[in-house]
């Protein structure tokens, strides 16, 4: 459990508090439908409250979880400033800045990546979002979403590069793993000049950050596990949620999945994915080749 909760972000403190309301209600053997019939909840609402999806958290609400589950002082001291936390501080994407350009699902993917230890990301389209510049992440959603005026370009454009936050911070940053087809270095997004920064960029920061991996799978590869989309696999410290959560996401939104099943299922993908793409160094001589290839 964290205590320090005064540094902590609103998006932990829901995760964690979501956590720790769980497994007091399992120590004390009492079930979800037991718990929301006593309290008049709706199902949704415990369930929102355990999986950390809810905004904010009321603290008459943790009061009462606590009294049923007999928590001790301490317990609930924590997390009552959890909740206290949620009320009084905003995570950066739910300002009205943000809010009009993220959509539901992905909402729910920011708070979890805010919170994550390590993430496995792989593309075979594009450059991962977190290794984006901004030129290259203007053209594509000029491009993808066509239609759009160019303030809400703007939006996606300022939501896309405070994500990459995770990857700096100063304490605990992100430990990072991108896996990209070779088919996203070669695919020209606007000019040649974009893309050799964009791919010098993807370098710089693979060279100079020890939290950042990044592989490349040739086309020499064949047939592989990946050939059905990108996906994400976030894993989460000791004690703060769920141990892993999958993201897939398409034009129309993303999905959060906890099912131990599906996890799995994209976590072997990612390690055949990792054993079948050339390691660090030699995936770096691929995407420097690959910006020499883009000049002219």
């Amino acid at each position: 459990m964290i205590t320090d909760v005064e540094s902590a972000t609103p998006a932990l403190c829901r995760l964690q508090l979501g956590s720790e309301l769980r497994r007091l209600r399992l120590e004390a053997d009492l079930s979800g439908a037991y718990v929301v019939r006593r309290l008049l909840w709706s199902p949704s609402k415990l369930t929102r409250l355990e999986t950390g999806e809810n905004a904010t958290v009321e603290q008459t609400d943790v009061m009462a979880l606590c009294e049923m589950y007999g928590a001790g002082d301490e317990t609930r001291e924590i997390l009552m400033g959890y909740a206290a936390v949620t009320k009084t501080r905003k995570d950066w994407w739910q300002s009205p800045e943000y809010r009009p350009a993220i959509k539901p699902g992905f909402k729910a993917f920011l708070g979890l990546e805010a919170t994550a230890a390590s993430l496995q990301n792989y593309e075979a389209e594009y450059v991962p979002g977190l290794l984006q510049t901004e030129a290259y992440v203007r053209v594509i959603h000029q491009r993808a979403h066509q239609g759009l005026n160019s303030d809400e370009v703007n939006r996606i454009v300022a939501v896309r590069l405070n994500r990459q936050e995770v990857l700096h911070r100063k304490r605990n940053p992100l430990k990072y793993t991108a896996i990209v087809n070779e088919a996203v270095l070669r695919r020209r997004i606007g000019s040649g000049d974009l893309m050799q920064e964009q791919l010098a960029h993807i370098v710089t920061l693979a060279e100079t950050l020890p939290n950042i991996r990044v592989q490349v799978v040739p086309f020499s590869a064949g047939a592989h596990s990946g050939m059905n989309g990108g996906f994400a696999l976030l894993r989460f410290p000791d004690g703060a949620g769920p141990r892993s959560i999958l993201f897939l996401e398409n034009l129309a939104d993303g999905w959060v999945s906890r099912r131990e099943h599906s996890v799995s299922v994209y976590a072997d993908a990612f390690d055949d994915l990792q054993a079948l793409a050339p390691g660090p160094e030699q995936s770096l001589t691929m995407i420097k080749k690959a910006i020499k290839e883009h000049s002219g």
